[in-house]
C-alpha cells in the first residue's frame, strides 16, 4: 500500500481545524457575573455567549471524521496481520496512541462543552440566600484537548505513514531467497570432502 499524499493531507487538516476550535473554545470560555435582578430582590448569573460550545462541538466532529478517514483507508488495523513496511511495534504503538489521544481529546472537548453550556439558576429571596458566584468552566480544559489534538494528529501520521510504507517487492524477495539458495550450496560444497583419484 503507497502513501497517499491526499490522505495525509485529508487528515492533517481535519485535526489542524479541530485544533483551531479547540483554541478558540478556550479562548471564548463562558463567564458569568453575579448581577442584581432590577425587578425584585433576586440575584442571578448573567452570561455571555455559547460559542466555546459550539466550538467544542466542532472539534469533537472533525476528530471524529480524521479517525474514520484514517480507518477506513487502513481498513482497521485490528483485522490485518501484516503491518506493512515499517516495524511492527511502531505502526501497533502509534495506532494505540492514536485513539487513546482522540478518545481523551473528544472526552474533554465534550466534558469543557457541557460545561460551559451551564448557567447558575436564580437563589430566590424564598431562600434568603444570595448568589456569591457562577458556574463557569476550568480554565484550561479546552487548551489540554488541543495539545491531545496534537498528540493524536502525530500519532495518526505516524501511523499512516508505518502502516502505508510499501514492503519489499516480489523482485527482492525472489532475489533475497536466491542467494540465500546460493550460499547454501557454496557452503554444502566446502563441506563436502575432495574425492580422491584412483592410483
Amino acid at each position: 500500500m503507497a502513501i497517499s499524499l491526499t490522505v495525509a493531507a485529508a487528515i492533517s487538516s481535519l485535526h489542524l481545524l479541530a485544533f483551531v476550535f479547540a483554541i478558540g473554545a478556550e479562548m471564548r470560555r463562558n463567564a458569568g457575573k453575579v448581577v442584581p435582578d432590577e425587578y425584585d430582590e433576586r440575584t442571578y448569573c448573567a452570561y455571555g455567549s455559547d460559542a466555546s460550545t459550539t466550538y467544542g462541538l466542532s472539534a469533537v466532529g472533525l476528530l471524529l471524521v480524521s479517525h474514520v478517514v484514517l480507518n477506513v483507508v487502513t481498513g482497521c488495523f485490528c483485522f490485518h496481520r501484516s503491518a506493512g513496511g515499517g516495524s511492527r511495534c511502531c505502526t501497533v504503538f502509534s495506532y494505540i496512541v492514536s485513539w487513546l489521544s482522540f478518545l481523551a481529546a473528544a472526552a474533554c472537548l465534550m466534558a469543557g462543552s457541557a460545561r460551559n453550556a451551564y448557567h447558575t439558576k436564580y437563589m430566590g429571596y424564598f431562600t434568603k440566600k444570595d448568589l456569591t458566584s457562577c458556574a463557569v468552566l476550568r480554565k484550561g480544559v479546552f487548551a489540554a484537548s488541543a495539545a491531545l489534538t496534537l498528540v493524536s494528529l502525530i500519532s495518526s501520521l505516524g501511523y499512516y505513514w508505518s502502516y502505508s510504507r510499501p514492503g519489499p517487492t516480489a523482485w527482492q524477495k525472489h532475489q533475497n531467497e536466491g542467494d540465500v539458495g546460493m550460499e547454501n550450496i557454496l557452503s554444502s560444497e566446502a563441506k563436502t570432502p575432495p574425492r580422491q583419484g584412483k592410483n
